[in-house]
């Protein structure tokens, strides 16, 4: 069985690239979501191994929503956005995160423990 995983970025182009990444890599996109509120949901309802999700979104923070999401069973997050990791500064330590230019099938892969 495939791991399932969730999509949530602000801009339909991305959430599109980000599927046709994550299928690659050997997931099943179950969900997407275009801001905060939608990524809590879509994270309850679809309960995915995975979520990919954007840092800046329109109605709030990925890092809150991250630790929204977070505890026991909770899915793996790995935080995207067009901004460098350095920009974001120390809130980052010890999570996931890849700028959306470096994101690949193979970084997915990685994550999903097919590496």
């Amino acid at each position: 069985m495939r791991p399932t995983a969730i999509v949530v970025d602000d801009h339909p182009s991305f959430r599109k690239m980000a599927r046709i990444l994550l299928t690659a890599a050997g997931y099943d996109v179950v969900g997407e979501a275009a801001d905060a509120a939608g990524a809590v949901t879509a994270a309850s309802e679809c309960h995915p191994a995975f979520v990919l999700l954007d840092v800046l979104l329109p109605d709030g923070s990925g890092l809150n929503v991250a630790d929204l999401i977070g505890g026991p069973g909770a899915p793996i997050v790995l935080l995207v956005s067009s901004r460098a990791a350095a920009d974001f500064g120390p809130v980052l330590d010890g999570r996931e995160f890849v700028t959306k230019s470096e994101l690949t099938v193979e970084r997915l892969r990685g994550l999903a423990g097919d590496e």
